[in-house]
C-alpha cells in the first residue's frame, strides 16, 4: 500500500503572506524585502533598540526551527515570539550575544499565525538590518547517511544505468488539476506539474519498492527551485537528505552518483526562484551504472620524510632578480622602485572631507553628528587590463650623501613601455594649503628639456648600473633642487601669515611621490591597446639619504611621514595606511618597494589568480579572456579560480549555516588500510572536489558535495562572567563518509614571499627539545619537495605540510582546481601519488605560469600595524580602520607578551639574504608565528596525519593583518577563525586554544574586561 501523500513529518519551509515591522529607514528597506528571497535586498529599521519585524503566515503554524541572515547591523540580544493575534506574544527564544551573520536557530517549539523578531540591543548606531529570515515547521530529515554508491545495492557498475520509472507521484497542493503531479513523469515535455505559491511546496516518488536510483534528472519550466533539498525514505514518513541544492539554476538539472536505494524520492522545496510555485515538466530516473557512478581509483599512501635527517635549505640566489637600491662609488644613492596605473588618489575616500568652515565634509552627518559611509575610494584597485602596458619604473638618484656636496640634487628618471607626456609627477605634498584633503602637491620637479612633447619608451636598466653616466637619460628626466617655499602654519595646521621660502634639500626630509601615466591614445594604440591612457599611481615617500618607506597621515591634513620602524609589520616592504576606505583590496597590494620590472611580475600573476581556469575570463570586469588558462580544469574541482576561496587575497568564506555548502573551503580526506595507515580516498582522493562539467561544459552534480549538517556547541564564562559560545561545524557528505576527515579555510595571502625567505636554522632553533613551563614544544614538519625528492623544511599550509610558494601553489592547484603542473603532472597525483611520477603527463599549466603565480605570492605585501593614531583634521570622522587607541594596543601588546601568547606566535623574525626577489631580503617582520607545528589540545584536534604533524597539531598561523580580516571579507558576518573557520571572533578563537597553548587561553580567560578589550585592540591593529 502506498504511504499517505501528505507524509508531512519532515522539515518544511513556512512561506509568510505578508511581512511587517516598527519602522523602515527609507523606502527601499520595507519588511517585505526580509522574505523575497533576495540576496540584494533587506529590511533595515530605524536607529532605536526597540525595533521588531514580524511575518503573517496567515494561519497558525508550528515552527521549528528560524533562518536568519543578518546584514551588519544586527541584533546582539533579540527575542523570537509568536502569537495568533498579533497583539498578545509568548517568546520561545531568547538570543544573547549574538555574532550575527546567519543564524539557524533549531529546536524550537511555537505555535502561532505571527512570528516576531523582536530587537532588544543593537550591534551598532545603526538599526536592525535582515537580509533573509525563514522559518520551518516540523522535524529536520537525518542527516544524508553518507551512502557508499558502490555498496548498498547489487547493480553491475560495469554497465550505464538503465530508466526506471516511479509507479506514481504525489504532491503538495497543486495550481489546479491540470498541474498535477502525474504530469512530472508521464514523458510529456508539454504537459507539467505545479506547485501553489508556496516555499515548502514538495512532490515524490514512489517507485512500488525499494528501488536503486543513480541518476536523476529535473526539468524545470521558469518557474524553479532556487533552494531545494532531494530526500529519500522507506516509508514515507521518515526521511533522510540525499542532495541539498542551495543555489538551483532551473533549465535541466542532473543529479549523478546518488546511491540511493528507497522507495520513496522527494523533492522537498525550500525556497523558489519566482513569486509563482513550482514547476517541472519532467523527472527521470536510471538506476546505477557506468555512465553515472563514480568508480574507485587505486590509492597510495602521501609521502613524507621520517625525519629532518638529510634536510636541505632553499637554494639561495646569488644576486636579486632586480636590484632596488645601490650606492655608486662617489656616493650617490640610487633607489628604483615600479609603479602601475591607479585610478584615483590614496586620500580620495567616498566623502568630501575638510576642516569645518572651509570646505565641504561629508564624513559626518549634520543633524545626527553620526559618521557616514558613502562608499569606498577608488585608489587601491585595479584598473581594467592593469597588466597590459601600464606599469613603468622609477629611479631616484640622490647625491646628498656625496662629499662635498652642499645642495643636493634629487634625480628622476623613468622607464616606460608606452609612450608618456613628459612631467607628470609631482612632489611634496601641498600641506600647507587648507582645502588639500585628497590630493595636491607643491612640485612638479624640472625637466631637462622644457620642450620635449613626448617621452618615448626607455629600457629597463641592467641590475646595479645605471642606463647612462651622468644618470641623465634625455630630455624627460627630471630633477628636483629644492624644498619649495610654503606657507608656515599654526598649532592648528592653517596658515600664519608668514612665509618660509625654499632652501636646499637636506639629509632626511620627506618628500611625497606621486607619479602618474599620461600617454596618448596613439602611444597606446602602437601596443595594440584601445583602453585607457589616463592614470594616477600611488602615493610614495621618499626620504632624502635613506630611500623609500611605508608612510601614515599625520596633522595637518593627513600629511606624510614615515612610519615607525615597530609599525612595519612587512618590513620595509610594509603596505602604507590606507586613506581611501579600500580596505576590500588591502591584501592585494605589492611590498611597497617593489621593484621597477617586479611590478609588472606582481600584476602578472595577479591576472592568473583571478582567472577562471575552465573559460579564461577575470573574475573583475574590461580585462582580456587569458587564452592560455581555457580548458585547463580538469572535469572535477572545488573553484575555478584562485580568488573564489581566497576572498580578496583572505580567508575563504566560513561555515555559518546549516546546509551551507563547503566547495569554497577545503575537505581533505583519508582512509585507512588494514594496518591503520592513511590513505587518500579511493573515491575523493586527498580532498572532495564537490563541482564538476561535462565534456561539453555543462555543470553536473556528482554527489561530491559537503554540507554544514549543523553545529556542536558548549559555553565558557570569562573572569567579568561573560558567557562565550564556542560552535564547530558539523559535516554532512552527500556521498562516502571517510573514515577520516578535516575542514581547512583558505588561508590569506600575504607576506608568504617573507616567510619563505626566512632561514630554516632561524626556524628549527625555535623547536624545543623539551616543553617550558607552559608546556609548549614546537616541532618541524618535513617534506619531499615534489619534483627534485629533496628533504625541506614545511613552512606552508595548516600543517606546514608545503615547502614553497611553488609548492603551495601546484598543489593548490591540482587539488582545489583540477589544473596539472610540472610539480603535479597528472590529476591521479591527488589519489596515487606514488605513481604520480609514472602517470602520463595531461594538459596542465604552462612553467611560465605557475612561476608567475608563485612569484606573486611573494610579492603581496603586508599591512603596516595600525598602532598610532592618525591626524584626521577636526570634525572628519577616521576611517574605521583608523579608530585607534594607541594606549589601549600598547598595553594589549604588553598583555599579549605577559600571557606567553609569543612563546608560539614569535613577534619577529628576520629573513636571509638569498631569496630571489631583494623585497624579500635582510628584513625584519613581524610575523606572530615561529612556523613550527603544537598540540593546541582534542578541541581542535582533526585526526588527519601529515608527516610529523598528528591530528592535534597544527602550525603556528600567522597573525600580521588579522586586524584586516572583515575589511578584506566586505562583510563580518561571513569571517571565521581557525581551521576550519569555526570561530566567529578572535574571543571565539582564543577561547578554542588548547594543548601547549592552554595555559595561555586560562590567562586570557581570566583577564578584566578593560584588559581583554586591550588584548582584542593590539590583534586588530595588526
Amino acid at each position: 500500500m502506498a504511504a499517505p501523500p501528505q507524509a508531512a513529518t519532515t522539515e518544511t519551509a513556512l512561506t509568510p503572506v505578508s511581512a511587517s515591522a516598527s519602522s523602515m529607514e527609507r523606502g527601499d528597506l520595507s519588511a517585505a524585502a526580509a522574505i523575497d528571497h533576495n540576496e540584494s535586498t533587506r529590511w533595515g529599521s530605524g536607529f532605536t533598540d526597540d525595533q521588531y519585524l514580524t511575518l503573517d503566515f496567515g494561519k497558525s503554524e508550528t515552527i521549528t526551527r528560524v533562518h536568519i541572515e543578518w546584514e551588519n547591523a544586527h541584533a546582539t540580544q533579540y527575542l523570537l515570539q509568536v502569537s495568533d493575534n498579533n497583539a498578545d506574544w509568548v517568546t520561545i527564544k531568547s538570543v544573547d550575544n549574538s555574532q550575527g551573520g546567519t543564524e539557524d536557530l533549531s529546536g524550537l517549539s511555537g505555535q502561532g499565525r505571527y512570528l516576531r523578531m523582536k530587537g532588544i540591543k543593537r550591534s551598532t548606531q545603526y538599526g536592525y538590518s535582515i537580509i533573509e529570515i525563514q522559518a520551518f515547521s516540523g522535524p529536520p530529515a537525518a542527516p544524508q547517511p553518507g551512502t557508499d554508491p558502490q555498496q548498498p545495492v547489487q547493480v553491475d557498475l560495469s554497465k550505464p544505468g538503465v530508466a526506471v520509472k516511479p509507479v506514481t507521484a504525489t504532491s503538495s497542493a497543486v495550481e489546479n488539476q491540470g498541474m498535477s503531479a502525474a504530469m512530472a513523469i508521464d514523458g510529456k515535455l508539454n504537459t507539467r506539474w505545479g506547485s501553489t505559491s508556496e516555499d515548502g511546496a514538495w512532490i515524490q516518488f514512489d517507485f512500488g519498492a525499494k528501488t536503486p536510483v543513480g541518476y536523476m534528472k529535473l526539468v524545470w519550466e521558469n518557474a524553479y527551485g532556487k533552494e531545494y533539498a532531494l530526500r529519500v525514505s522507506d516509508d514515507g514518513q521518515t526521511w533522510s537528505q540525499l542532495r541539498y541544492v542551495s543555489a538551483g539554476k532551473g533549465g535541466t538539472e542532473e543529479f549523478f552518483n546518488l546511491g540511493a536505494n528507497a522507495r520513496y524520492i522527494r523533492l522537498q522545496g525550500v525556497a523558489r526562484a519566482t513569486q509563482y510555485g513550482y514547476s517541472l515538466f519532467e523527472v527521470e530516473f536510471k538506476t546505477p551504472g557506468s555512465d553515472n557512478t563514480l568508480a574507485d581509483a587505486t590509492t597510495s599512501a602521501l609521502k613524507f620524510p621520517a625525519s629532518g635527517s638529510g634536510l636541505a635549505a632553499l637554494p639561495a640566489a646569488a644576486e636579486p632578480l632586480e636590484t632596488l637600491q645601490f650606492t655608486l662609488p662617489d656616493g650617490t644613492l640610487v633607489t628604483r622602485f615600479g609603479a602601475r596605473g591607479l585610478a584615483r588618489h590614496g586620500r580620495e575616500r567616498g566623502e568630501e572631507w575638510n576642516e569645518i568652515g572651509y570646505g565641504p565634509n561629508e564624513t559626518v552627518d549634520a543633524v545626527t553628528g553620526l559618521p557616514v559611509d558613502k562608499g569606498p575610494g577608488n585608489y587601491l584597485t585595479f584598473v581594467a587590463q592593469y597588466f597590459k602596458n601600464r606599469t613603468w619604473g622609477f629611479e631616484i638618484l640622490d647625491n646628498s650623501r656625496v662629499a662635498g656636496v652642499t645642495k643636493p640634487t634629487l634625480t628622476v628618471n623613468q622607464y616606460n613601455t608606452v609612450d608618456f607626456l613628459p612631467g607628470g609627477v609631482a612632489f611634496f605634498r601641498g600641506f600647507d594649503r587648507v582645502g588639500v584633503t585628497g590630493y595636491g602637491w607643491m612640485n612638479p620637479g624640472e625637466l631637462v628639456d622644457r620642450n620635449v612633447a613626448i617621452c618615448k619608451p626607455v629600457p629597463y636598466p641592467a641590475n646595479g648600473k645605471l642606463a647612462s653616466a651622468d644618470g641623465v637619460n634625455g630630455a624627460c628626466t627630471l630633477r628636483v633642487k629644492d624644498y619649495p617655499g610654503h606657507d608656515d602654519l599654526d598649532a592648528n595646521g592653517f596658515p600664519n601669515g608668514k612665509n618660509i621660502p625654499a632652501r636646499p634639500l637636506v639629509v632626511g626630509d620627506v618628500i611625497e611621490v606621486s607619479p602618474s601615466m599620461f600617454s596618448t591614445p596613439d602611444g597606446m594604440a602602437a601596443k595594440g591597446d584601445s583602453g585607457g591612457v589616463r592614470y594616477y599611481s600611488a602615493e610614495w615617500i621618499y626620504v632624502v639619504g635613506s630611500g623609500l618607506k611605508p608612510w601614515y597621515g599625520v596633522q595637518p591634513r593627513l600629511n606624510s611621514v614615515p612610519l615607525p620602524e615597530e609599525t612595519l609589520s612587512g618590513g620595509q616592504g610594509s603596505v602604507s595606511y590606507n586613506y581611501s576606505d579600500n580596505g576590500l583590496f588591502m591584501f592585494q597590494q605589492p611590498h611597497n618597494n617593489a621593484g621597477m620590472q617586479n611590478i609588472q611580475r606582481f600584476v602578472e600573476g595577479r591576472r592568473l589568480v583571478h582567472t577562471n581556469f575552465t573559460t579564461g575570463d577575470h573574475n573583475e570586469p574590461g580585462n582580456d579572456r587569458y587564452l592560455q588558462a581555457v580548458g585547463l580544469q580538469g572535469p572535477r574541482f572545488n573553484q575555478s579560480a584562485c580568488i573564489a576561496c581566497h576572498v580578496n587575497n583572505g580567508r575563504s568564506v566560513a561555515p555559518t549555516a546549516t546546509n551551507q555548502r563547503l566547495d569554497s573551503m577545503s575537505v581533505r580526506v583519508a582512509m585507512l588500510n588494514a594496518a591503520g595507515q592513511q590513505l587518500p580516498h579511493p573515491q575523493y582522493g586527498s580532498v572532495v572536489q564537490m563541482n564538476a562539467f561535462s565534456t561539453s561544459g555543462v555543470p553536473q552534480n556528482w554527489g561530491t558535495n559537503v554540507n554544514v549538517a549543523g553545529f556542536e556547541t558548549n559555553t565558557s564564562k570569562l573572569a567579568d562572567g561573560t558567557v562565550v559560545e564556542l560552535r564547530k561545524p558539523t559535516l554532512a557528505f552527500e556521498g562516502a563518509v571517510p573514515a577520516v576527515y578535516s575542514l581547512r579555510a583558505a588561508q590569506p595571502m600575504i607576506g608568504m614571499g617573507l616567510l619563505e625567505a626566512i632561514p630554516e636554522a632561524d626556524i628549527l632553533a625555535r623547536a624545543r627539545t623539551a616543553p617550558d613551563a607552559d608546556g609548549v614544544m614546537g616541532v618541524a614538519n618535513f617534506v619531499f619537495e615534489p619534483e627534485t625528492g629533496a628533504v625541506r623544511l614545511g613552512r606552508f599550509g595548516w600543517k606546514a605540510s608545503k615547502a614553497t610558494l611553488r609548492h603551495q601553489t601546484a598543489a593548490a592547484l591540482l587539488a582545489d582546481m583540477g589544473v596539472t603542473s610540472a610539480p603535479y603532472p597528472n590529476r591521479s597525483c591527488t589519489t596515487d601519488p606514488a605513481g604520480c611520477a609514472a602517470a602520463a603527463p595531461q594538459p596542465g599549466i604552462s612553467e611560465a605560469d605557475l612561476q608567475s603565480i608563485s612569484r606573486y605570492l611573494a610579492l603581496v605585501g603586508v599591512p603596516a600595524q595600525r598602532s598610532i593614531a592618525s591626524g584626521f583634521p577636526k570634525g572628519v570622522a577616521p576611517l574605521d580602520e583608523h579608530r585607534v587607541d594607541a594606549q589601549q594596543v600598547s598595553a594589549g601588546a604588553k598583555l599579549f607578551q605577559g600571557m606567553r601568547c609569543a612563546a608560539c606566535h614569535t613577534a619577529e623574525m628576520k629573513t636571509g639574504s638569498g631569496h630571489l626577489f631583494a623585497e624579500l631580503r635582510n628584513q625584519t617582520i613581524r610575523p606572530y608565528t615561529d612556523l613550527l607545528l603544537h598540540d593546541m589540545g582534542a578541541g581542535l584536534a582533526d585526526k588527519l596525519v601529515e608527516g610529523q604533524a598528528q591530528g592535534n597539531m597544527w602550525r603556528t598561523s600567522p597573525l600580521w593583518g588579522i586586524g584586516y580580516t572583515d575589511k578584506v571579507m566586505g562583510n563580518s558576518s561571513k569571517v571565521g577563525y581557525l581551521h576550519d573557520g569555526r570561530a566567529r571572533n578572535l574571543t571565539e578563537a582564543i577561547m578554542w586554544h588548547g594543548g601547549e597553548a592552554d595555559r595561555a587561553r586560562q590567562r586570557f580567560q581570566n583577564l578584566s574586561k578593560t584588559d581583554r578589550e586591550a588584548v582584542l585592540a593590539f590583534l586588530k591593529s595588526l
